[in-house]
């Protein structure tokens, strides 16, 4: 299917990064491009870094960032091995890093990825399809000691032990195999009141599974403490985050690196010498507005946090 994805707090993020005509950006999420060509479009000696672990978000990124494709330098990769990419390139440092974490809507949308309870496919959810690990893997052979903990831990499931019983006792008939047969699983373990909420029942579910497929969370942790020491002094790392797991991984790495010392507060004097790495240019999370909600309600969760990265 087209990769068309609508971007989440452009202007937001493109008057964050502060853009230099000469300046070297990285996108750690490229998707469809979105952020990247208005990035691509204000730069004139300056170079685009674009990453994605998906080649068919590489893809559709290579066509609509073709007027700009002498300034653009296209990598298929995660994210987390920034460090390694920047070292290939031979680019030490860079002015600014923007990473859109959590899955895009193409991938939501196309059915035979696996990701969304509301079409029939099967259990999939790989970002990056070349990977070994897939939905089906997790449900039907992970423990259900481990089932139980990722729908707690990654989905804030309240019902993750009955979920995690369920899929256990269905998959000794017989695999679980596609989404739908998933979504009757979770159903089953749910009491009425649950079922009746507004928020799909199965949504934390399938918000757990995919971060475990993905390896979501570790990604990110390594990615924050790969990002700031590989900013240029004025470089800025700004962060769009989904749930609430996310945003806490970056909220933390960005303001312990603002912080410096990290002496106990009873030390009269600082011994630890730790400096400020960065300062917060966002205060608190940049939302999206109004205006953008009604065109894309997906942005209803995602929150913007930037840094920038002191002399």
């Amino acid at each position: 299917m087209e990769f068309v994805h609508k971007s989440v707090l452009l202007e937001e993020c493109i008057e964050g990064l502060n853009i230099r005509p000469g300046g070297i950006y990285v996108d750690g999420t490229l998707g469809g491009a979105g952020h990247s060509s208005r990035i691509a479009a204000r730069l004139t000696t300056g170079r685009l870094i674009g990453v994605d672990r998906d080649r068919v978000a590489l893809e559709a990124a290579r066509q609509r960032l073709s007027p700009y494709i002498d300034r653009v330098t296209l990598v298929h990769a995660n994210f987390q091995e920034l460090d390694r990419i920047l070292e290939e390139l031979h680019i030490p440092a860079v002015d600014g890093i923007l990473l859109d974490l959590g899955v895009s809507s193409p991938q939501l949308d196309d059915g035979a990825r696996g990701f969304s309870y509301m079409a029939d496919a099967p259990l999939d959810m790989r970002m990056d399809r070349s990977a070994g690990l897939t939905a089906y893997d997790v449900v039907n052979t992970w423990p259900q000691e481990e089932l139980r903990r990722i729908l707690f831990d990654y989905g804030e499931e309240r019902y993750a032990a009955k979920i995690a019983a369920a899929m256990v006792r269905r998959r000794e008939q017989r695999p679980i195999e596609t989404t739908f047969e998933l979504v009757d699983v979770i159903r089953s373990a749910m009491p009425p009141q649950a079922l009746r909420e507004k928020q799909h029942p199965a949504k934390r579910s399938f918000q757990a599974i995919r971060i475990a497929v993905n390896d979501e969370l570790s990604a990110v942790e390594r990615v924050m403490q790969a990002a700031i020491p590989r900013l240029a002094p004025g470089g800025r790392l700004a962060v769009i985050t989904f749930h609430s797991l996310e945003d806490r991984i970056v909220k933390s790495a960005m303001q312990a690196a603002a912080k410096g010392c990290i002496c106990p507060p009873e030390f009269p004097v600082c011994v630890c010498g730790r400096k400020p790495q960065v300062r917060m240019v966002t205060r608190k999370p940049v939302t999206a507005a109004p205006e953008e909600l009604k065109e894309n309600p997906r942005a209803r969760s995602a929150k913007l946090r930037i840094c920038e990265k002191l002399e």
